[in-house]
């Protein structure tokens, strides 16, 4: 599960308290890992090990940022429901491979 902790227009945690969210998966008998959703390797690994625990649904909760990568973007609502268009695409694009 992608766990940016962003709804369509705003703060999940301002809409709905979701948290301890990993006890909620386990309460309902899943197994769960927790990672950086964007740390690839990582990912890889835990899902190496799918299912986690016998005879139980795995959930991988991938903490991630929404934006990454883009100043303007990042942690941003408004970019969880709209795509970067013209200017704003060819900025996100030049951040996003700068250092490459």
């Amino acid at each position: 599960m992608d766990y940016n902790k962003i709804q369509s227009l705003g703060r999940v945690e301002d809409t709905l308290a979701l948290e301890p969210f990993s006890d909620k998966w386990r309460a309902f008998g899943w197994g769960v890992a927790e990672a950086d959703g964007h740390n690839h390797p990582v990912l890889a690994e835990i899902l190496t090990h799918v299912p986690l625990e016998s005879g139980r649904p795995t959930c991988l909760l991938a903490h991630t940022t929404k934006g990454k990568g883009v100043s303007f973007m990042e942690n941003s609502v408004l970019w969880h429901y709209r795509t970067p268009q013209g200017e704003e695409y060819e900025a996100a694009m030049r951040e996003l491979t700068e250092g490459q």
